[in-house]
């Protein structure tokens, strides 16, 4: 059992857990608790390490998911697992994954851009929002949080896991949503978001929380788009905004499904 802080494996969490360069350079990124290894069984995700405390460990349902994933853990006690931790308490058990984005679509038909989003909270709020709204995936663009600093990745939920997450440059991402109807969140004077046609393919693109959406996401936006707001309301919090956007999109949606399933009962109610 692990009992020093100064194990090369303690610190090699540590780093991944601190430094952005050293996540991407390793391609890996940690995750924490129990929920994070039901996400990886039912992902199918093998950890690349395992740490664990031995009470962690004996529980039943820790048993059976430690069986699904093939693995075993490297045994830590408490107080190592609480300085390989990136929360205020430690959960018990901590996992290194390979860093490998999910791959895009071939033709995605909802979008989401980020421009320069720097809240780790924020972003792990949208990635949790886009993969609940069913987005194809997220763009973020130069300037915004690493989605696998551990706050984001806590925020996610697991959609970090489920969800396409790009971090590209704004040549990329203009290639990306060739295509698309890219509407950009705007605080005012853009078309309500209820008015906007959310059955055509589209993209939705949101500026950072201070300064707004940038030059070359400006270029990227073929229309704005504004949740309307009382007058002594500046803006909305960059995750509740896309959030709004998201779930109209999602309501259209449901509703051409759902008028696409009722006119093919109908049809083959007919053809009898």
């Amino acid at each position: 059992m692990i009992t020093s802080r100064s194990n090369a494996g303690v610190k090699y969490v540590r780093r991944l857990l601190a430094e952005r360069r050293f996540r991407h350079e390793e391609g890996a990124f940690v995750v924490e608790g129990t929920r994070w290894l039901r996400e990886l069984a039912t992902a199918h995700v093998t950890p690349r390490a395992l740490y664990a405390t031995p009470a962690w460990a004996a529980g039943d349902e820790e048993q059976a998911l430690l069986a699904a994933l093939g693995i075993e853990p490297a045994l830590v006690d408490e107080s190592v697992m609480k300085a390989m931790s990136d929360t205020e308490t430690a959960p018990g058990v901590l996992a290194v994954l390979p860093l490998a984005p999910r791959p895009l679509p071939a033709a995605p038909t909802l979008l989401v851009v980020l421009d320069a989003i720097n809240n780790p909270g924020n972003l792990g709020t949208i990635l949790r929002t886009a993969a609940a709204a069913g987005a194809d995936g997220v763009l973020l663009g130069p300037g915004s949080v690493d989605p696998y600093n551990p706050k984001v990745v806590r925020g996610s939920m697991g959609a970090i896991l489920r969800l396409p997450v790009w971090a590209e440059t704004w040549e990329v991402i203009h290639r990306l949503t060739d295509g698309l109807d890219v509407w950009l969140a705007a605080a005012r004077d853009g078309v309500g978001y209820t008015a906007v046609d959310w059955q055509r393919p589209a993209a939705i693109l949101v500026g950072s929380e201070a300064q707004g959406a940038g030059a070359q996401a400006e270029r990227l936006a073929t229309g704005r788009v504004t949740v309307p707001m009382r007058d002594a309301t500046e803006s909305l919090n960059a995750a509740m905004a896309t959030g709004i956007l998201l779930f109209e999109a999602a309501r259209q949606r449901g509703e051409k499904s759902a008028r696409r399933g009722a006119t093919d009962a109908k049809s083959a109610k007919q053809s009898r």
